[in-house]
């Protein structure tokens, strides 16, 4: 049950991390703040499909 999914900038787009998920238990798309190299602060980064 669990994908790989990737992590896109909400303020650049810029598609900067993986992970995996599990579906069954979070079947919602994935937020986390991670580090934007780009911008070179923390961003809200989401689940791209």
């Amino acid at each position: 049950m669990r994908v790989i999914v990737t992590l896109a900038c909400t303020e650049t787009g810029d598609r900067n991390y993986t992970t995996t998920k599990n579906k069954r238990t979070h079947p919602g798309r994935l937020e986390m703040k991670k580090y934007s190299p780009r911008l070179k602060k923390h961003t809200l980064h989401r689940e791209t499909r």
